[in-house]
């Protein structure tokens, strides 16, 4: 069967891109309020199961797949409510996340770039914390990458900027994001982000 993703659950090809993909496979859902496809809450279980971490992977793959397992155990109450049993999934245990606390702000804001999945309403996990205690840090990344052309860390950041509060009114986000979609947009990767973060600031209370 084929989720709304198009891709059928015994294509191992298709399994390894969802892992590259990662929580963002049900982002839509989401975003838009709306349960998951069935057949993309399978295909994202499949890739957790079949493509965990390396005992050697780095902090952000440990992060990258504890918010894949963090969406699967979100769509849970939908699957309930739409009357199928949900997956077995339990809430994973979070990485360490205290190699963030000490970061100068160019590195935290590119380890944060990286992990933008994570970036998403109703959710908390260390790393949101940590992004909530140096909004300015991320602002100032934001117009770092930027001028430095990096339209994916650019779309990333700002997709964090859009999911916090207390970004700073001077940093003009709205336009930031619209010049980053310009300039990086034919990037699939930069206009997810983009894209995710305008619904979100669409959202949140003025």
């Amino acid at each position: 069967m084929c989720g709304a993703a198009g891709i059928d659950e015994d294509d191992r090809t298709g399994i390894a891109a969802v892992r590259v993909i990662g929580a963002d496979l049900l982002l839509p859902s989401v975003l838009h309020g709306r349960h998951p496809h069935p057949g993309d809450v399978a295909l994202l279980h499949r890739a957790v199961r079949e493509f965990p971490p390396r005992p050697d992977a780095s902090d952000a793959a440990m992060w990258s797949h504890w918010g894949m397992m963090s969406a699967l155990h979100r769509s849970a109450p939908a699957a309930v409510a739409a009357g199928r049993p949900p997956l077995a999934v339990s809430p994973a245990e979070e990485p360490d996340a205290a190699w963030l606390e000490g970061a100068p702000w160019q590195s935290f804001t590119h380890q944060l770039s990286v992990l933008a999945p994570l970036a998403v309403p109703a959710a908390s996990s260390a790393v949101h914390r940590a992004a909530a205690h140096r909004v300015v840090d991320l602002a100032r990344g934001f117009v770092r990458a930027v001028r430095r052309r990096d339209w994916l860390q650019a779309a990333g950041t700002g997709r964090w900027l859009a999911a916090l509060d207390g970004r700073p009114d001077s940093l003009g986000l709205d336009h930031g994001l619209d010049f980053v979609e310009l300039m990086g947009g034919t990037d699939p990767r930069v206009a997810l982000h983009v894209r995710a973060a305008r619904l979100m600031a669409e959202g949140r209370p003025r």
